[in-house]
């Protein structure tokens, strides 16, 4: 069904007469005669009489008014929900209980009014494909994996360098201390299951251990961090890396120990990747806010790949 007849036949209930509907919509009364004169030979029927006064519905007129109604308000809606700022801004944080995921959350407390859609897509990938094809908006990650490069089109700006920290059990033998270097990791075994081969964090944690000599297990299915945290807390030659950044609540016996990382500190890069031509306007208040609330690591030596160094 054509919309502008519809909306014509719509303003010319409204004006009561074809001439003042001309006028309202910036056409010829001519044209607004023959939009109505279409509308009625698509729908087999007479929606008007021509009286002394204007023009008055007939009963398939009245019939058909609520619909025609209904008809341009779902239009609108259609159009609303793609145009810039109509929908929610969506993106992708990895897992949401991740720094990442701690970030988005921290926008949303300073800019409530925006709506976000927050999605968790596996692998850098999907997520860069999605950003590609405009299902996502936005995506957090490590950018750039050895014998990778973006996409035409996708730009990405760093966001944030993750200092890294130990997290043993009270029986482990690092558990004592107050800082841990890289070096002092030489032969130990550092369990993450998660490290699925072919994603950017298994890459990531690969050229870390070899640099600094210490071995990542990935035996065992990934029962998530609750898993994980069970296994560590048993075990008195495991220990595995957590962000400082990351919420974790564990069993008060499990007396977990979280060491910092120190000389150099390993940190994970995240950024954002969006693509060149999205124009949705919360995507520049996000960037806008990350940037502005980079934080730094003044006087800390760190540690990334030097893959993600070159990005």
């Amino acid at each position: 069904m054509d919309l502008n007849a519809v909306r014509t036949f719509v303003a010319a209930v409204d004006a009561g007469q074809f001439q003042k509907a001309a006028a309202d919509l910036a056409l010829t009364q001519q044209a607004v005669s023959k939009r109505v004169a279409t509308l009625e030979a698509d729908l087999g029927v007479r929606l008007f009489t021509r009286t002394a006064r204007g023009a008055e519905l007939t009963i398939d007129g009245q019939a058909f008014l609520p619909h025609a109604r209904a008809l341009l308000q779902a239009a609108e809606r259609a159009a609303a929900s793609v145009r810039p700022g109509g929908r929610a801004l969506r993106v992708d944080v990895v897992g949401r209980r991740t720094a990442t995921g701690g970030l988005v959350r921290d926008f949303h407390r300073a800019y409530p009014d925006i709506e976000l859609d927050v999605v968790t897509l596996f692998d850098a990938d999907r997520a860069i494909d999605a950003v590609h094809s405009g299902t996502i908006d936005a995506t957090f990650r490590a950018v750039v994996m050895p014998g990778r490069r973006l996409p035409d089109g996708i730009e990405a700006i760093p966001i944030l360098d993750e200092p890294l920290q130990l997290v043993t059990s009270p029986a482990h033998e690092l558990a004592g201390a107050q800082t841990v270097t890289p070096a002092q990791l030489a032969g130990c075994r550092i369990w993450m299951p998660g490290n699925s081969p072919g994603t950017e964090w298994s890459a990531y944690y690969d050229e870390l251990a070899a640099t600094f000599g210490f071995t990542v297990e990935v035996t065992g299915p990934n029962f998530g961090v609750e898993g994980l945290l069970d296994t560590i807390a048993a075990s008195s030659t495991l220990a595995t890396f957590l962000s400082e950044r990351t919420p974790l609540v564990w069993p008060s016996g499990y007396d977990l120990r979280r060491i910092p990382l120190q000389d150099p500190t390993p940190v994970y890069p995240h950024s954002l990747l969006w693509h060149a031509d999205n124009s949705h306007p919360a995507l520049a208040v996000l960037r806008d806010h990350l940037v502005s609330a980079r934080p730094g690591h003044p006087g800390t030596e760190v540690w990334k790949p030097a893959w993600a160094q070159a990005s």
